[in-house]
């Protein structure tokens, strides 16, 4: 099992629109094979900061997901409407933290 941490921060006035899209893309995980659970976490002290953290069974299920058309699409709309700046993700529990490279197609 791998954990994911993927780190967003929204533009003022987006959030509630990224929230949705989540639940959306929330959906879809919920179907991919290999995804356990996914949380999405807001940041009390900067309210357009956010973590979503996603258990998936391995490295390869979740490089599957992010490269995935389903994936590509949601982040290419988010970078044209919702996202302030590059996201930021982190696998954990695939070797020592192995960053996420050219794994999130979201390029500002």
């Amino acid at each position: 099992m791998i954990t994911v941490g993927m780190n967003y921060e929204v533009i003022e006035g987006k959030e509630q629109p990224f929230e949705k899209k989540f639940a959306l893309v929330l959906d879809v995980m919920a179907k991919t094979a290999g995804h356990r659970v996914t949380h999405l976490y807001k940041n009390v002290y900067q309210k357009r900061s956010y973590l979503i953290v996603s258990e998936w069974d391995t490295r390869a299920t979740f490089d599957a997901f992010i490269t995935s058309d389903t994936f590509k699409s949601v982040t290419n709309w988010g970078k044209e409407h919702i996202l302030a700046s590059r996201p930021q993700h982190e696998v954990y529990g695939d070797a020592p933290s192995t960053p996420v490279t050219g794994g999130c197609p979201v390029d500002h």
